[in-house]
């Protein structure tokens, strides 16, 4: 009978681990987006909730939608890069980019996801196409096609991008290649925007 807890711990411990990751190997190196432009601490902003911006998820294709980094080595073979992965999805880490850059260079109240009702309101969304390194090139790529959607109902895209060249396929410079364009291709959307 006393054996009985003690198993039923053993198992809940050994269950728990593969859920929380405790024997899992991380790589060593994680790549997030970090703001050029935030928004200070203690900063408030106020409006009509019609005037807001709503910033929604981009879609991506499958390449995109995992947290590995993609590396295109040409033009239809995709390998993934060694020894990194994204924190989270690449199109999760992108909204919350472009919302923290139009936060910090707006006037507006912006809300990511579907935090309110969104009819009535400006919308931006759109789709990542890409996200990663280019192998052919030596070069990280950030493409993202945008779509801004009025209360109107009047629907414009446009397609923003930015390279940064000469980067060898080492995490230590993907990583901050990718950080400076995203921030870039989030900066052309916040000016795009107004």
């Amino acid at each position: 009978m006393r054996a009985f807890p003690i198993l039923t711990a053993a198992a809940m411990a050994l269950a728990l681990s593969g859920c929380l990751g405790l024997g899992g190997k991380v790589p060593p190196t994680l790549f997030n987006l970090t703001p050029a432009h935030a928004v200070a601490a203690g900063t408030s902003a106020s409006g009509k909730l019609s005037d807001a911006i709503i910033v929604l998820d981009p879609e991506t294709d499958r390449r995109l939608g995992v947290q590995r980094v993609p590396v295109q080595i040409d033009d239809s073979n995709v390998a993934y890069l060694k020894s990194a992965l994204w924190v989270e999805r690449p199109a999760r880490l992108m909204r919350a980019l472009l919302a923290e850059t139009l936060r910090a260079k707006g006037n507006r109240l912006v809300f990511e996801g579907v935090d309110t009702e969104a009819s009535g309101r400006m919308r931006l969304y759109g789709r990542l196409v890409d996200m990663g390194y280019d192998a052919r090139s030596q070069s990280v790529v950030v493409r993202f096609d945008a779509v801004r959607e009025t209360p109107g109902g009047v629907v414009t895209t446009k397609r923003f991008e930015n390279i940064v060249p000469g980067i060898s396929d080492k995490p230590a410079l993907v990583g901050p290649a990718l950080n400076q364009a995203a921030n870039a291709v989030a900066d052309q959307v916040a000016d795009w925007i107004g």
